[in-house]
């Protein structure tokens, strides 16, 4: 089988189950795959280049584990295609004094269960132009990335260890920061369905993924990754704990419409399906 950086987990686990260990040496992170059931929900999805940067490893340490095992290598698609994002420390962080960068550490937060976002939004919002913010956390926030780039900041990751990253994001302009998750919902044009409603039309058309127990960013990934393939007769239904403020301005992106059903604090529904037009 030839492999490149684009090439699930789960395609090379199906060629040879070998490559389990292989991949779990690689890093503390990858342990998870052990387990049957976030083995079937993460390898089908995952890519060995989105592997590679949550497990805070490369892509080659993957080609070089997973060479021995029989699997040709492809290295044409090069890291930065598969990842779309460079290695190369951007003007904007070379230039910039150490006291115009704002340090923000989330993980202790992280750790204690809370989501960080509403104080990186804070912190965002007071950051004056020309300025850095640097956070610090135990993975590449992604979505964060994707969301941010869109509100006209620009970014630039450096992973420090398997547990330590900073990301820094500057910002250029006056122009402020505006998000609010409520004027993001995207609903079809007419009268909105009620979540009872949406269940009974998409009855027997239900693809069901659980990403309550993946750590972050696993479960914006898994979702988007599970979207790719579905029908357009289908919906997505997702089990989550919070509503995924990072991840609805992406399905806006793609046009796609959802409900949101808030049982609690700790747990969410979502339904995610695209609207059929005559």
């Amino acid at each position: 089988m030839t492999i490149n950086a684009h090439t699930k987990i789960g395609a090379l686990l199906k060629q040879n189950p070998e490559a389990l260990d292989a991949i779990v040496s690689l890093s503390p992170k990858f342990i998870k795959l052990r387990n049957p059931v976030l083995r079937k929900v993460i390898a089908g999805r995952t890519s060995i280049a989105t592997a590679s940067r949550l497990g805070g490893c490369s892509v080659e340490d993957f080609f070089n584990k997973l060479q021995p095992l029989g699997f040709e290598i492809d290295r044409t698609s090069t890291i930065q295609e598969a990842t779309g994002i460079s290695s190369v420390m951007p003007d904007f962080l070379k230039n910039c004094p150490a006291d115009q960068i704002t340090e923000l550490d989330v993980r202790p937060l992280i750790e204690s269960g809370k989501d960080p976002l509403d104080i990186i939004l804070y912190k965002l919002k007071a950051l004056e132009s020309g300025k850095v913010l640097m956070i610090v956390n135990s993975f590449e926030p992604t979505p964060l990335i994707l969301l941010l780039s869109k509100k006209g900041f620009k970014s630039f990751t450096d992973t420090i260890s398997n547990d330590l990253v900073h990301t820094f994001f500057y910002k250029d302009s006056e122009a402020p920061l505006i998000f609010d998750a409520n004027e993001s919902l995207h609903l079809p044009e007419g009268k909105p369905e009620s979540w009872a409603e949406l269940l009974d039309r998409f009855k027997g058309r239900l693809e069901t993924i659980d990403v309550r127990s993946l750590p972050m960013p696993l479960p914006m990934h898994t979702i988007l990754e599970a979207l790719e393939n579905l029908p357009m007769d289908k919906a997505l239904f997702v089990y989550h704990k919070r509503i995924p403020v990072f991840l609805l301005p992406e399905l806006n992106e793609r046009k796609l419409s959802y409900r949101i059903n808030e049982i609690s604090e700790t747990e969410v529904e979502l339904l995610i399906y695209k609207e059929q037009h005559a």
